[in-house]
């Protein structure tokens, strides 16, 4: 998208199932399992940019001797930073006793991070601060192994507060209001509950203390731990965790909002957010490459076993749509086709806006991740044109003369392009008047490919949030090309409410669809609308969760799409713009037809998977209503 947005966080998990010795032979090296972590997280390097946290777990280790290891980065190239810091650990041994880098168990008693199961994370902060502290894994120390927890996330809970009142009464005192903290800290608990039933059992039998440990190794349940815990969560999360002894676990919403993938055979277990990290990481085909389930949790034992069991009721399924649209990397085979399909499908919109004159109208992208969906509409403007040619040969009753002939058979979409960031720009004066300048020159642009005030160009984005990016930089620039109209077209339908689940995007005001919609009420004297909505959201919060509706949709009800979107094309025109502006946008049956597995819109239509959504969009439009800019969960 034009607009930057911080979204969606990763995960990168690995569970070695053969002794470290078996890679080594395999392999040629004893660090396979952190190799594969490097490229997981490298391949998922979209998803998160504020920092990034790995944590590894040895198996069988001695009392007394070190077995997680942990370090977390907030350098600008966070994961390159954390594998240093770990290749650090090796440089006097392959200096001084090289041998030693093929002594597997060598490497595991005395090296850090050497272990069976690893975990990683790609942090993008959603809101709250941006420190080492917030950095995932987060860790929860005991010195009884099977009390150690390690979590690392992509999520975001609706109903802290209500979370945080449960830990309250259960007798804790959670040191911040976070939802990072309070799911560590709810899972902690029972498994705190779960090792304690376990000790009282075995002890009633007569075992040893240290007997004890072993069984409760042996025999902890973390499904049961797991439906426990998050009986009561509302939010989007994929979660991994694993505990001291080696147990692991990797599970996903109810609704199946953030996305979850894995992949096993008989050496490793590997989970990622994103499929195509697992199939470069790994050269598996994308058949091999499973979902888990929603409401479902991927467990893999101490002992290897490997099951996913279900932890709670799913519900509808409701995948994001945003991820096909634009977070997940376009490698993915699925979401490759579905960005083309969504490119394609706005073509019925763009021909009658041109009214079907490709010999003067241009087609372009702005920015470089609105390329595959403008490769969908150039493959469909193909197709027409060829549509065009065969209707004029067969349908007409005369004979073409040569020079006709020769411009029916020399039409083509005219294909370029015009936008290019500029990545090597730095905005670094913050005077607003400078700043606003230098904004406006972070895309370049080609010339001489426009004909002056004769053509229309048409610029493919895939979402559009708040416009900013297109009234302060892009239409400025394209305007300097002279076309007579400029067509903004998103592969994306209007954002009109914000998220909860994990993408930051959670105050009214960020969205110029709403300062459309505002702005046409007041124009039309409804500001009474404002106020009634207003009213019934302050009403909601005094409900239960559950029997809250989505009141902001009656902001938008008195208006028609292409009123709201007219209504953008003059918010996003920048003063002195001498083209005419217009946008058209994706419908969400559209967006339905082109990603019929992701039926998660609540961006687009408001209708949220879980009820903390609508509760958090009536806060969230209190919040706008006074003044009060901060995000509303």
């Amino acid at each position: 998208m034009s607009d930057q947005i911080k979204h969606e966080c990763g995960i990168a998990f690995v569970r070695l199932l053969k002794p470290l010795s078996y890679y080594q032979e395999k392999y040629g090296t004893a660090l396979y399992g952190l190799n594969k972590l490097y490229l997981l997280m490298e391949k998922q390097h979209n998803r998160g940019q504020d920092g990034a946290g790995i944590a590894t777990i040895k198996l069988d280790m001695k009392p007394g001797s070190r077995y997680i290891s942990r370090y977390r980065s907030m350098a600008q190239n966070a994961v390159a930073d954390i594998f240093g810091y770990v290749q650090n650990k090796f440089v006097d041994i392959q200096n001084d006793t090289p041998e030693l880098m093929k002594d597997t168990e060598y490497l595991k008693q005395n090296v850090s991070f050497v272990g069976e199961v690893l975990l990683g994370h790609l942090r993008y902060g959603t809101h709250g601060k941006n420190s080492i502290e917030n950095c995932h894994p987060f860790l929860r120390q005991n010195n009884w192994m099977t009390r150690n927890l390690v979590i690392a996330g992509n999520f975001n809970m609706t109903n802290v507060d209500e979370l945080l009142e449960q830990l309250y009464e259960l007798g804790q005192h959670p040191k911040e209001k976070a939802d990072t903290v309070t799911v560590l800290e709810k899972i902690g608990h029972f498994l705190d509950d779960e090792n304690q039933e376990l000790f009282d059992t075995y002890k009633k039998e007569g075992l040893s203390n240290v007997e004890i440990t072993q069984k409760i190794s042996e025999n902890l349940n973390v499904a049961h731990i797991l439906r426990r815990s998050a009986k009561d969560w509302d939010g989007g999360y994929t979660i991994s965790g694993i505990v001291g002894n080696g147990d692991a676990f990797v599970l996903r919403d109810p609704a199946g909002i953030r996305p979850a993938f894995y992949y096993v055979d008989d050496e490793v277990v590997v989970a990622a957010s994103e499929r195509p990290a697992i199939q470069t990481a790994f050269n598996v085909q994308i058949k091999q490459v499973k979902e888990i389930e929603p409401g479902h949790a991927l467990i893999v034992k101490k002992d290897g076993t490997v099951t996913q069991e279900m932890y709670r009721e799913p519900s509808e399924k409701k995948a994001c749509s945003f991820e096909r649209i634009y977070f997940s990397r376009g490698s993915d085979a699925d979401i490759y086709r579905e960005r083309k399909k969504l490119g394609n499908l706005l073509i019925p919109q763009v021909l009658s806006a041109v009214k079907e004159d490709f010999k003067n109208t241009v087609f372009s992208f702005i920015p470089n991740t609105a390329e595959v969906s403008f490769y969908g509409m150039v493959e469909g403007l193909h197709e027409r044109v060829r549509d065009i040619q065969k209707e004029a040969l067969i349908g007409n009753k005369r004979q073409l003369s040569d020079e006709e002939l020769n411009e029916l058979l020399s039409m083509t979409p005219r294909v370029e392009k015009l936008a290019i960031k500029d990545v090597k720009l730095r905005t670094f004066i913050t005077q607003d008047a400078d700043r606003s300048e230098m904004v406006a020159h972070v895309y370049d642009t080609t010339y001489g490919v426009i004909k002056n005030h004769n053509d229309t160009l048409i610029a493919v984005d895939d979402s559009i949030v708040r416009g900013t990016t297109l009234k302060q930089s892009i239409i400025k620039i394209i305007d300097r090309l002279h076309p007579k109209k400029i067509i903004i077209v998103s592969s994306a339908p209007q954002i009109r409410y914000p998220d909860c689940y994990g993408i930051d995007m959670s105050k009214m005001g960020q969205f110029v669809a709403f300062d459309a919609a505002i702005q046409l009420l007041k124009e039309r004297g409804m500001e009474q609308v404002i106020e009634d909505v207003y009213q019934k959201c302050k009403a909601s919060l005094l409900l239960p969760k559950e029997e809250i509706v989505n009141h902001v949709k009656e902001i938008y009800r008195p208006f028609k799409q292409q009123e709201i979107s007219d209504q953008i094309a003059k918010i996003i025109t920048p003063a002195g713009t001498v083209a005419e502006v217009e946008v058209i946008y994706q419908t969400l049956d559209n967006l339905h037809e082109a990603c019929p597995n992701h039926t998660g819109d609540w961006y687009f239509s408001g209708n949220y998977p879980t009820p903390g959504g609508n509760k958090v969009v009536n806060k969230a439009f209190i919040n706008w209503r006074e003044g009060n800019n901060q995000r509303a969960y």
